[in-house]
């Protein structure tokens, strides 16, 4: 299970940059105005070998003319409780302020460890002035740019030092995960429940009643497995919180720690956008996927055309990611409930498949013949040969040509859709590797 790192500080102070620079992508937006990060951000951070999850805290800070203060000391306390590990941001252009304070009081309480990060420190001089941070009482300033990158090295050196030790994973090995997530009140506790028959996770008309990821042991079908909810109860003081946020960040366990994930949507909502957030979550952590759209008991239309249309509107949202199954259940009536565990299996099966290599070539290579990949600068690409490579995580395959710098994401995607056609990988991700022959 990857440990789980927040970053939090109040706006404008480089959390987007610092987020950016340790999962070395370019998706938090990054601007001077306050209170720019409206979504969660979530990432992968790899440094010496040892692999961590990034928040990046900056979305909750949302509307509020009071100046977020409020809001901000929320952030910190949804971080200090789930994460393994605290990165506060100061900045040494503006120096100390009330809310740094603030949040420093909150971080002393917890006993999580904290590492404070004096970011804007882009240049000799400017060491010096972050002395001032030591008044927070929580230990030596790191100095670091987000924006250059000065100092993040050691700043990661630093953070693998004081990462708690991954904890072991008492569950058996090669019996598949199967995590029920969603967003709050679609229905994921209730459907544990009916799967086991039994009032196992407490179930309330409140919207995030749930807290720790409880694992059950499940014998269906013939079929051993663990089910993951993303569960718990929660303390009454905590309701108030981001219900919103908390969700994202309980399913980021959820789904780290899966094979299978069974995504809930409420039919009486549709698919809204934390649903799509959650989606991404899975996408990003490349697990399987069913759809569940729960409540079904209470839509009153149920035609073939409106089913029909509910399935376009949802594939329609997840492009280009549509080959997953969808069942339309009732966690309250235990309506096609079973047929949720089928698929799982099903799509848990289809992870673990295997393509004969010649059967591949036999199979892939007239494909590519008649519908070659496009010409560039009067360049022909040719694919002579492919296969699978063994023991991935999901199905990955290589295709060897002469020109792979030109394969273009559209031909990758033709690929991909011809092994689906021609082999069972419903609901699974594939990787699809062009290289040089």
């Amino acid at each position: 299970m990857a440990n789980l790192v927040a970053i939090v500080g109040r706006p404008n102070v480089g959390k987007s940059t610092l987020f950016n620079r340790l999962t070395k992508s370019r998706r938090a937006i990054v601007s001077d105005t306050a209170g720019t990060t409206r979504d969660r951000q979530y990432g992968k951070c790899e440094w010496n070998g040892r692999e961590f999850s990034v928040v990046d805290t900056g979305g909750w800070v949302v509307n509020s003319d009071d100046i977020f203060e409020d809001a901000i000391r929320r952030q910190v306390l949804v971080a200090t409780e789930e994460a393994d590990l605290v990165l506060f941001l100061v900045d040494v252009q503006t120096g100390l302020t009330d809310w740094d304070q603030d949040v420093a009081t909150i971080l002393r309480r917890s006993k999580l460890p904290v590492i404070l990060v004096a970011n804007k420190t882009d240049n000799n001089d400017q060491i010096y002035d972050a002395a001032e941070f030591y008044a927070l009482g929580l230990g030596d300033p790191q100095c670091i740019s987000s924006a250059t990158g000065s100092g993040t090295g050691d700043l990661l050196d630093l953070v693998l030092d004081k990462l708690p030790a991954v904890a072991i994973d008492e569950t058996e090995d090669g019996i598949p995960r199967f995590a029920v997530v969603g967003r709050p009140n679609a229905g994921k506790s209730s459907i544990i429940n009916a799967f086991i028959g039994e009032d196992r996770n407490i179930v309330t008309e409140i919207a995030g009643t749930t807290r720790d990821s409880i694992y059950t042991r499940f014998d269906k079908f013939g079929f051993d497995f663990y089910l993951v909810d993303t569960a718990g109860i929660r303390r009454k003081n905590k309701v108030s919180e981001d219900l919103e946020f908390y969700s994202v960040m309980r399913s980021i366990r959820a789904i780290e720690n899966s094979d299978v994930c069974i995504l809930m949507i409420d039919a009486t909502r549709g698919i809204e956008a934390q649903d799509m957030n959650i989606f991404q979550l899975i996408q990003r952590n490349n697990k399987s996927l069913v759809v569940v759209v729960n409540k079904w008991d209470l839509v009153e239309n149920k035609d073939q055309a409106v089913i029909k249309t509910f399935e376009n509107a949802i594939r329609q949202r997840m492009a280009p990611f549509v080959d997953f199954p969808i069942v339309f259940a009732s966690a309250l009536t235990k309506q096609r409930i079973f047929k949720v565990l089928e698929l799982a299996k099903q799509v848990y099966q289809n992870r673990t498949s295997k393509v004969g290599t010649a059967k591949l070539n036999e199979v892939m290579l007239p494909l590519i013949e008649a519908y070659p990949p496009p010409s560039i600068k009067g360049k022909y690409i040719k694919i002579k040969y492919c296969t699978q490579v063994p023991n991935t995580q999901i199905p990955s395959f290589v295709f060897y040509a002469n020109l792979p710098q030109y394969v273009k994401e559209p031909y990758r995607r033709f690929l991909e859709n011809k092994i689906r056609e021609n082999w069972p990988m419903h609901g699974c991700p594939i990787n699809v590797f062009i290289r040089q022959k």
